[in-house]
């Protein structure tokens, strides 16, 4: 078993935020790796935030993020189980985290959980219809148990892609931001939730008025 130092302690429970004991076995079952020791922690830590799954989280906050220039702007309901925690610095990081995430990658549903089956039958018509077109043109029909493999496939990627959740961070770029919420869960021993949010771009869905200047200059001149 190797040898396992305060300092390797030390910093693997400043990395976590596990505790000493926790930290000082995930060293000795990682023979003193510190990024598999990591590993090892999140692993752990994400067990115990499955535990925390069925708490109620009514405390929390509503945060508004306006983009620079004010074209675009966010309100998100992130809860936990405490007004400590809601004031807590771990807490408003990642629901500022949360709230430029949903201003970048602009997704459509908090988690799949929530997406109404017409919305994933209507996108299942769409990548049908696409894959019709591809087989018209290139005149290679995929067998039936093919095709439904594809559109599970596609739908699945879609879903991740428009529920909050399961996206990336753009903050952390690796970890998703169910990921981050499950670490912060394991850290300060509460269970953290995105519950809504909407997002506004000035502009959105108003038809605008597009203009020809050369037909413009023209009819001005004719009517001179």
């Amino acid at each position: 078993m190797a040898d396992i130092s305060m300092e390797q302690v030390k910093e693997l429970r400043q990395r976590t935020g596990a505790g000493i004991m926790d930290c000082k076995v995930a060293l000795q079952e990682c023979s003193a790796d510190m990024e598999k020791a990591v590993e090892y922690i999140q692993k752990k830590g994400l067990a115990k935030a499955a535990k925390k799954a069925g708490a109620i989280a009514a405390e929390g906050a509503i945060h508004a993020y306006i983009h620079a220039g004010s074209r675009l702007g966010v309100l998100v309901e992130v809860n936990c189980q405490t007004d400590f925690v809601a004031r807590s610095d771990d807490f408003k990081q990642y629901v500022e985290a949360v709230g430029l995430q949903i201003a970048s990658m602009n997704p459509l549903f908090v988690r799949r959980e929530e997406v109404p089956a017409a919305n994933i039958a209507k996108q299942t018509e769409i990548f049908q219809a696409q894959m019709d077109e591809e087989a018209a043109q290139t005149g290679k029909k995929r067998p039936a148990e093919v095709v439904e493999k594809i559109l599970a496939g596609k739908i699945d990627k879609w879903l991740q892609e428009a529920c909050l959740v399961e996206q990336a961070s753009v903050v952390d770029g690796e970890k998703t931001i169910q990921a981050l919420a499950d670490q912060l869960s394991a850290k300060i021993g509460e269970k953290i939730a995105v519950r809504r949010f909407v997002r506004f771009e000035l502009g959105e869905g108003i038809e605008k008025k597009s203009t020809d200047l050369a037909a413009d200059v023209a009819a001005a001149i004719s009517g001179s």
